[in-house]
C-alpha cells in the first residue's frame, strides 16, 4: 500500500473517530447539561496536557529527522570514499589501476541495487558487500609501490579505504528502526489522552467545535506518520538514498 494512501487513511480514521464520538457523546448528553460549564481545572489541565505532549513530539521528529540526515552522511562519506580510491589510483601501473577500479565499481554497483534492497526490506548490509568491500581493501594494502610517486599515495589511499570501512559500519547501524517501543507506546498512549480531553471540555455537534476537533485529531495523526516515516532511514518514503553513490560513479545503473 503506498505511503501517502496509508498517511490519508490514518488521518481520515482520526477524524472519524473524533466526529463518531462527539455524535455519540451528543445524543447520549443529559437534556440539562451544559457545555459552557466545565470547571477551570480541567480546562488548565487539557492546556498542559497538550503543552507537554507537543513538546514530546516535536524532540521525537527532531530524534528520527537527525537519524534521517545522519544516515545520508554515512552513504556521502562512503560513496566520496570510494570515489577518492578510483581517482588516485591513476598514479598505478594499468594493470593495478584497472583491477582497483573494477573491484570498486562492482562493490557500488551491488550496494546500489542489491546491498540497497536488502537493507529496505530485511534492515541488515548483506555478507557479498562484506566480501566485495574487503577486495577493494586487499588490491590496494597488498600493492607494492614501485616508485616514491606510487609510495606517496598508497597510505592516503588506505586511510579512503578506513573511512569508507567505517562509513560502511555506520550506514549497517543505520538500517534498523531508531525509536524504542516504549517511545511509540508513550507516543500513542500521549495521543490517545490529548485528543480524548477535547471532549472534557463538552464540545458539541456545531461545525466549528467538529472542524477543529477533527482537524486537531488529524494533524496528532500525520504528526505520528512522519515520525514513523522518519523512524527507518532507508525503507520508508522519505528515506536517505544511494544518489552520493549514482552521482560519482554514473555509469553505475541504481
Amino acid at each position: 500500500m503506498p505511503e501517502w494512501l496509508v498517511l490519508t487513511l490514518a488521518m481520515a480514521a482520526a477524524c472519524a473517530v473524533v466526529v463518531a464520538i462527539t455524535f455519540v457523546r451528543h445524543r447520549t448528553a443529559a437534556e440539562d447539561e451544559d457545555p459552557g460549564d466545565t470547571p477551570d481545572v480541567i480546562e488548565y489541565m487539557t492546556m498542559w496536557i497538550g503543552v507537554v505532549y507537543a513538546i514530546v513530539l516535536g524532540l521525537a521528529i527532531a530524534g528520527v529527522w537527525e537519524g534521517r540526515v545522519a544516515a545520508q552522511d554515512h552513504v556521502r562519506a562512503e560513496a566520496q570514499a570510494l570515489h577518492e580510491i578510483s581517482e588516485r589510483v591513476r598514479v598505478y601501473p594499468a594493470e593495478v589501476r584497472d583491477r582497483i577500479r573494477d573491484d570498486v565499481n562492482a562493490y557500488v554497483g551491488h550496494v546500489v541495487t542489491t546491498e540497497w534492497r536488502a537493507m529496505a526490506d530485511h534492515g541488515r548490509v548483506t555478507r557479498r558487500g562484506d566480501r566485495l568491500l574487503d577486495q577493494v581493501r586487499a588490491d590496494v594494502t597488498d600493492h607494492r609501490p614501485a616508485s616514491d610517486f606510487e609510495a606517496q599515495a598508497y597510505q592516503p589511499l588506505v586511510d579512503q579505504i578506513t573511512a569508507a570501512d567505517q562509513a560502511r559500519s555506520a550506514r549497517a547501524d543505520s538500517t534498523g528502526a531508531t525509536m524504542p517501543g516504549v517511545v511509540w507506546f508513550g507516543l500513542i498512549a500521549g495521543a490517545v489522552v490529548t485528543v480524548g480531553m477535547v471532549f472534557a471540555l463538552q464540545i458539541r455537534r456545531t461545525p466549528r467545535e467538529l472542524v477543529l476537533a477533527g482537524l486537531f485529531s488529524a494533524l496528532i495523526a500525520f504528526l505520528l506518520f512522519l515520525i514513523w516515516d522518519f523512524d527507518a532511514p532507508y525503507s520508508r518514503g522519505l528515506s536517505a538514498s544511494a544518489e552520493p553513490f549514482l552521482t560519482l560513479f554514473p555509469h553505475v545503473k541504481g
